[in-house]
C-alpha cells in the first residue's frame, strides 16, 4: 500500500479547497463493494493526504488537548483524554476498545494503537451525511459490517453500515448529527456528561436553541476550522483559555441603545448566564454517579423522568432536567486533577473547576453544571484510582480490588491494597440550548430583597451591604 505522508504540491492543495465542499457521489461511483472503513479511507486520502497530516495533529485525533504541560500537585502533564480521570468512566487506559468508539479513528483497543498511520483515520463519522453511520460501542472504533445485537440479549441491533453510500454522500462541511453522534453521548447516553448537549439539538425547536433552531446553525457555523484545527475547548480537557466567545459574531455591547443598561452588565457577566437561565430544558442530564453503590442486585427502578436510578455495573445516579445552572467566576482557564494528584478524604475534590475570582478583572460569571462523584481511591496513598471496568473488567467480576489494582498498574501507579470511596466534583460550562431572548433572565432573577435568587452573593465575592448583593446593579464592575 503506497505511503499517504506526501508533500503537497500547489495544485493538489487547490484541488482539495475545490473538492471540499462538492458532491463525492461521483468519486464512488461504481467502486465497492467495500471490505473495510479502511479501503473508503485509502480513497478519500488518494485526494486528500493533506487532511490526513493536519487531522493527525488535532485532539480529535490525539486526544492530547494541551501542547505544553502543565504544573499540577503530582508533577508536569500533558492535558487530554489519555491522560486524566473522571467523575464518568474514570479513566481511558485498559478500557480503550469501549472508550474509543467514540476516537475519530479505528482499532485502538490498546496500547499498540499507531498514531501514525493516516489510514486509521476514520474520515466518515465527520463526513457522513447521510445520518446512518454509527461506530458500534465496543469495538474500538469500527462500525458494525454486519447487523449486531447491542446490549447483549438487549433485543436492540445496529445495522451493518452501507460504506458505498455514507461515503458516496461527503460533500461540505460536518451536520450537527454527526458531531453529535460523539458529543451528544459522552458518558455512556444521551445528554449524560454535559447537559447542554443532546440528541435534540439535531433537529431543535427555536424555543430550545435560537442558533441550531432558529437559524439552523451546524456546529462549525460557530466551531471554526483550520486544517482541521477546531475552535472551542472543553474545561474536562484543556487548562487554557478558549478563543471561541460569543463576540466572535456579537458585538461586546450588543444590546440596543434603550437597553444600555444589559450592557453595563456585561461588562461582568457572560452572555450565556442570561441567555442560557436553564440546561437539559428538553431531556435530563446525570447530576450525580455514586460507584460506591455499584456491584448490588437490585431491581429496576427510574425516576420522574424515567431515568435509571440503578445500574449494577456503574451504581447509583441522579437526574435532572430544567436545571439552574451553577455560577461562578471564569476567565477562560482551568484547573485540574491529574492521575497521582492528592485527595481530600473528608471533602469534595475537584477534578475539574474554572479559573477566576471577583479581582480578576478578565474574569466574568458564567452558567456550569457541576457533576457530583463518588468514586474510588486508595486510602493510603491518597489518590483517585484508575479502575479496568471493560473486557473482562469490574463489569464482569464485580470485584474493585482487582479492577483497581489492574486499573493503577495501566496507569503507572501504585496500588496500597486500600480503598476508600470520595467525593468529586467535575466542572461542565454551558454554552448551548441559548433561549429566545423572552426567555433571559430578568431583574428580579437575580435581584431581589424579598425573594430567593439564583445567585449566591456571598460565594461569588460580594459583600453584604453592597448594592448588589440581592439587589441593585451591576454596572460597577467589582468589589475590590
Amino acid at each position: 500500500m503506497k505511503s499517504h505522508m506526501i508533500l503537497l504540491t500547489s495544485s493538489l492543495l487547490l484541488f482539495n479547497l475545490l473538492t471540499a465542499t462538492e458532491d463525492h457521489s461521483e468519486y464512488f461511483e461504481g467502486e465497492g463493494p467495500f471490505e473495510s472503513v479502511h479501503e473508503v479511507t485509502e480513497m478519500c486520502l488518494d485526494c486528500h493526504d493533506d487532511a490526513a497530516f493536519s487531522f493527525m495533529q488535532n485532539v480529535h485525533w490525539t486526544w492530547g488537548s494541551d501542547p505544553t504541560t502543565i504544573p499540577s500537585k503530582s508533577g508536569e502533564h500533558v492535558l487530554g483524554k489519555k491522560t486524566v480521570l473522571n467523575n464518568f468512566c474514570i479513566g481511558l487506559k485498559g478500557n480503550e476498545a469501549r472508550c474509543t468508539s467514540c476516537h475519530a479513528g479505528y482499532g485502538w483497543k490498546d496500547d499498540s494503537f499507531d498514531f501514525s498511520d493516516p489510514m486509521n483515520i476514520d474520515c466518515l463519522v465527520c463526513h457522513d451525511h447521510t445520518g446512518t453511520y454509527k461506530k458500534f460501542p465496543t469495538a474500538a472504533g469500527y462500525p458494525a459490517m454486519e447487523r449486531k445485537e447491542f446490549p447483549p440479549k438487549s433485543g436492540k441491533y445496529f445495522e451493518a453500515v452501507e460504506l458505498e453510500a455514507v461515503a458516496s454522500s461527503v460533500g461540505g462541511t460536518p451536520t450537527r448529527m454527526a458531531c453529535g453522534s460523539c458529543h451528544f453521548y459522552g458518558g455512556g447516553g444521551n445528554n449524560v456528561k454535559h447537559g447542554d448537549l443532546e440528541k435534540a439539538l439535531v433537529n431543535p425547536s427555536e424555543e430550545l436553541d435560537v442558533h441550531m433552531g432558529g437559524e439552523d446553525f451546524t456546529c462549525v457555523d460557530c466551531h471554526e476550522s483550520t486544517d482541521h484545527s477546531i475552535s472551542g475547548n472543553a474545561l474536562s480537557v484543556s487548562s487554557h483559555r478558549g478563543t471561541l466567545s460569543c463576540t466572535n459574531c456579537h458585538d461586546e455591547d450588543p444590546h440596543d441603545k434603550y437597553a444600555v443598561f444589559y450592557d453595563q452588565h456585561a461588562k461582568t457577566i457572560a452572555c450565556q448566564t442570561c441567555h442560557i437561565p436553564e440546561f437539559a430544558r428538553e431531556n435530563p442530564t446525570k447530576m450525580e454517579w455514586d460507584w460506591s453503590q455499584a456491584g448490588e442486585s437490585r431491581p429496576h427502578e427510574e425516576d420522574q423522568y424515567g431515568m435509571p436510578t440503578y445500574h449494577k455495573k456503574k451504581g447509583a445516579f441522579v437526574w435532572g432536567k430544567n436545571v439552574v445552572p451553577q455560577y461562578a467566576w471564569y476567565n477562560g482557564a482551568s484547573e485540574h486533577m491529574v492521575v497521582g494528584d492528592k485527595i481530600n478524604l473528608d471533602s469534595s475534590n475537584k477534578i475539574t473547576a474554572p479559573v477566576g475570582s471577583i479581582e480578576d478583572n478578565s474574569a466574568l460569571i458564567y452558567p456550569f453544571k457541576i457533576h457530583r462523584g463518588k468514586q474510588i481511591a486508595d486510602k493510603k496513598n491518597l489518590y483517585l484510582l484508575p479502575t479496568h471496568l471493560f473486557g473482562g473488567g469490574y463489569w464482569k467480576h464485580f470485584d474493585w480490588d482487582k479492577s483497581v489494582s489492574v486499573g493503577a498498574a495501566n496507569y503507572g501507579l501504585d496500588y496500597s491494597g486500600k480503598y476508600t470511596f470520595v467525593e468529586t466534583e467535575m466542572w461542565w460550562k454551558i454554552n448551548h440550548m441559548v433561549a429566545p431572548k423572552e426567555k433571559a433572565l430578568g431583574c428580579k432573577d437575580c435581584h431581589s430583597k424579598i425573594e430567593e435568587t439564583r445567585f449566591d452573593w456571598k460565594a461569588l465575592g460580594y459583600k453584604e451591604g453592597d448594592p448588589r448583593y440581592n439587589r441593585g446593579t451591576s454596572r460597577f464592575p467589582r468589589v475590590k
